[in-house]
């Protein structure tokens, strides 16, 4: 009997409104057998229709710093002007990748640094919009947020888009297909198997 050789970790990252989980949604369903999202922790409320355990582990902000002071997390932060911490709790990821599991990390940027310092062998990619103008139009589209809310997402993107170069691998989303097909393409490169 042979051990189980370990799966890697893949971090995923790319501003507000790229399509980010619509992308990573379909690459996992290509990778269902192999690949695993790791479902963060936080502190804000649940939304209508969302489960613990399921779409977030929802803690208390006592919890949460608890568990953070423990070292529980891979990474963790702070959302300024929301006052909710996220974060990736270690025993999500690390049961998965012991058990030969691929695990994506869906993560913005100042998570993916933190979780570099602690996992340096992690591949990681950004998705990029086509350009601003495009990403714009999409945060628009979705007609959930005030004119406030999308100039803070889109100066938030601004920044974000200056560490894309920072990842090993960059996706430019102009199509869904597209982008899941590059991603899988890196993927397999990297040596994930097929389902």
């Amino acid at each position: 009997m042979s051990a189980v050789v370990p799966g890697k970790l893949v971090v995923i990252s790319g501003p507000s409104g790229v399509g980010k989980s619509t992308v990573v949604r379909e690459v996992l369903d290509r990778f269902s057998e192999s690949l695993r999202l790791s479902i963060s922790a936080t502190t804000r409320p649940p939304r209508r229709g969302e489960q613990d355990g399921v779409d977030y582990y929802f803690l208390t902000d006592e919890q949460f710093a608890q568990r953070r002071e423990a070292g529980d997390f891979l990474e963790c932060i702070e959302v300024f002007g929301r006052g909710h911490w996220y974060g990736t709790l270690w025993s999500e990821v690390r049961s998965s990748l012991e058990a030969g599991l691929w695990v994506i990390l869906e993560i913005d940027v100042d998570g993916a640094q933190d979780a570099l310092e602690k996992f340096s062998e992690a591949i990681t990619i950004f998705i990029l919009p086509g350009d601003l103008g495009e990403l714009e139009r999409r945060l628009r589209s979705r007609g959930t947020e005030g004119e406030e809310a999308i100039e803070h997402r889109l100066s938030v993107a601004r920044r974000e888009l200056q560490f894309a170069d920072s990842y090993q691998y960059q996706v430019i989303n102009e199509t869904v297909h597209g982008a899941v097909k590059e991603i899988s393409q890196i993927l397999e490169s990297r040596g994930i198997s097929h389902d």
